[in-house]
């Protein structure tokens, strides 16, 4: 007799194999890294937004997590206040760790984004962007430069260009160029369906 699955059980396969996944890559980078502090990506291994900005900042190596400090906590608030569901995000830079090579962290990126198969990403300054581009993820198609407006990155994945957080966070032109980009994601959750 056939065992019936239930979309939650094909759900949680998928999950535990994401966590997998992401935690083999956690390895190995730190292992490449060779003792170098490390800002590993954060948040659900399967999170519908993925945040991607270039490299970590302090706080970020000394605590070993993706958007750690400031940054993290401007961007947890600024979901919450349109509305979006900070556990439904996973967070990385585009490089992991000071002098990490380039080639490598692009194979590393690709992976990340082919584990967590976001359905938006949100791509934080020209750095990242320039990264993003250079990637070459199957599919994809280069992003432009415009800020706050929706662009499709490949058939199934979305992408908004927006300023870099860690450089909008001191003065206020850049926090308001940088909400006015950010914004949108707010009516692009709304729109998903629910399920």
């Amino acid at each position: 007799m056939a065992t019936v699955v239930t979309s939650d059980e094909i759900y949680q396969r998928y999950l535990a194999k994401a966590i997998r996944e992401i935690l083999r890559l956690e390895h190995e980078v730190a292992e490449t890294a060779d003792g170098q502090p490390v800002a590993q990506p954060t948040g659900h291994p399967l999170g519908t937004i993925l945040l991607l900005k270039f490299g970590p900042q302090a706080p970020e190596l000394q605590e070993g997590v993706a958007f750690h400090g400031r940054a993290g906590h401007a961007l947890k608030k600024s979901l919450e206040r349109l509305r979006v569901d900070p556990r439904e995000v996973f967070g990385t830079n585009c490089v992991k760790f000071a002098g990490a090579d380039e080639q490598l962290s692009h194979s590393w990126l690709n992976r990340e984004l082919r584990i967590v198969q976001p359905k938006l990403v949100v791509v934080m300054g020209d750095d990242a962007l320039d990264f993003l581009n250079g990637s070459d993820f199957p599919l994809s198609h280069p992003l432009d430069a415009t800020l706050g407006e929706l662009q499709q990155f490949t058939p199934t994945i979305e992408a908004l260009v927006v300023p870099d957080i860690d450089l909008s966070l001191d003065e206020q032109p850049a926090k308001t160029a940088f909400w006015n980009a950010f914004t949108p994601i707010g009516d692009w959750w709304a729109a998903l369906p629910p399920y």
